[in-house]
């Protein structure tokens, strides 16, 4: 049976934990953090982790589980999801996943083929191999490649849901057996909802750097250094984007002023890269909450629909 999970993405500072409340509330449900990092002790700042009194007695997963020293793969990212989504339906709860990368989500949404600890490269290259093919020559070539490869599975999948197209060529490629042939079962293990939320660029860099602020006055700085001084960049969670940017200036290479305008740099292009990729490869609603917060009817709208 095909488990639905509402997804909410978008850049940071855009209201994402506020909007997963107010769901949460509404629609009786639980909430799975899709931040690689927020899934660290002690890091709570930099991650901008939703506190305790900002749950609401909601019920969070995949936040504090593991020490900075240990490792976080996409592999362990899918099955700590799949593991919170069936607990929380058997709670009889909606699950919703707030935040996260791209590829993490896409990774676990459309399943990509991981095994043990580490993930498969080679289902990942065809992927982005299909994904690039797309861009460069459209959908209906792409869709137009499986009719060469499975007519019958061409017939099947509109020429629009490159999704299911790109997922049908990397099984083709992979196993060497016609996709219309095979039960992908994990394609189809959930039924995801996926709500963006974004604001005008301008607006959203302001908000950007005021956070980053907001972070700096609230002990960003001492929470880089307990990462440096355990390890930095050696460590698996010290690459972090408000944290790495310091280990220069403790070093004494740059001054402080310069780091806390790397992390506001740096935050801003990671943000313009999120958007990219969920604009060009996921089936994203997009939502104006700062600028337009009537739209929430909107949303509740679309859930209702959905559900």
């Amino acid at each position: 049976m095909t488990q639905k999970v509402i997804v909410i993405v978008g850049p940071t500072a855009v209201g994402k934990t506020v909007l997963s409340i107010d769901i949460a509330k509404k629609y009786k449900g639980q909430i799975i953090s899709g931040d690689s990092m927020q899934v660290y002790k002690n890091l709570d700042i930099g991650t901008a982790k939703i506190t305790p009194d900002e749950m609401e007695d909601i019920k969070h997963y995949m936040i504090d589980i593991l020490q900075v020293q240990q490792r976080f793969s996409v592999a362990d990212f899918i099955d700590n999801c799949r593991k919170d989504i069936k607990e929380i339906a058997n709670d009889d709860n909606i699950p919703i996943i707030v935040g996260g990368t791209g590829f993490y989500l896409q990774a676990l949404l459309d399943g990509y083929s991981l095994g043990g600890d580490t993930f498969d490269q080679l289902s990942i290259e065809r992927r982005k191999k299909w994904q690039l093919f797309m861009e460069k020559n459209g959908k209906e070539r792409l869709w137009e490649e499986l009719a060469k490869l499975d007519v019958v599975a061409a017939r099947k999948i509109p020429i629009n849901n490159s999704r299911r197209v790109i997922r049908a060529l990397e099984v083709i490629e992979q196993t060497g057996r016609l996709f219309s042939e095979q039960h992908d079962e994990s394609n189809e293990e959930f039924e995801p909802l996926l709500i963006g939320l974004n604001t005008q660029r301008s607006t959203l860099y302001e908000r950007i750097n005021k956070r980053v602020d907001i972070m700096i006055q609230t002990g960003l700085i001492e929470e880089a250094k307990y990462l440096y001084d355990l390890g930095g960049a050696t460590l698996p969670a010290g690459k972090g984007i408000g944290y790495k940017e310091f280990y220069p200036y403790f070093d004494g290479e740059i001054s402080k002023d310069e780091a806390i305008e790397l992390v506001k740099r740096n935050s801003r292009r990671y943000a313009k890269r999120q958007l990219t990729w969920f604009r060009n490869k996921m089936n994203v609603v997009w939502f104006d909450l700062v600028n337009n917060p009537e739209d929430i009817k909107k949303i509740y709208k679309l859930i209702d629909d959905w559900i």
